[in-house]
Order: structure tokens, then C-alpha cells, then sequence
């Protein structure tokens, strides 16, 4: 659930962006760029902030559901 959540996320943003650098200035492809080094440097050190951001807001982890479930 939290992966589907931060990919999402991220390619909403990529899109948001894009339409953005497309219809309101080109200086908005640098926020596209912001997101795919965040997505290159998560994938390096295994921490992203948005899964920090997201445990805080109480969505869990595939592994946290099905233990979940099996518990009851």
C-alpha cells in the first residue's frame, strides 16, 4: 500500500509539473527534475521522505496489512 501510494504520488507530481511547465512557464520542468532526484536518490539510500511523511499519516506497509489480517 505505502509503494502505491509513493509512486503515485510521484508520477502525479511528474504530470502536475509537466502541464505546468507546458501552460505557465518552462521553470516548472525544474520541479520535475526535484522529483526524479529524489526518486534516483531513494533508490540509493533505501530513505525516502515522502514514505516518512506518509507513515506519520498512518498509511502501512503490505507486509502490515497481511499481519494484520492473519492476526484476526
Amino acid at each position: 500500500m505505502l509503494n502505491r501510494f509513493i509512486r503515485g504520488i510521484a508520477g502525479t507530481f511528474i504530470l502536475i509539473s509537466l502541464l505546468l511547465a507546458v501552460y505557465v512557464n518552462l521553470n516548472w520542468l525544474w520541479f520535475t527534475a526535484f522529483v526524479g532526484v529524489n526518486l534516483l536518490q531513494s533508490s540509493m539510500t533505501r530513505w525516502c521522505l515522502m514514505e516518512d511523511i506518509l507513515k506519520k499519516f498512518g498509511v502501512k506497509e503490505e507486509k502490515q496489512i497481511k499481519e494484520s489480517r492473519s492476526k484476526v
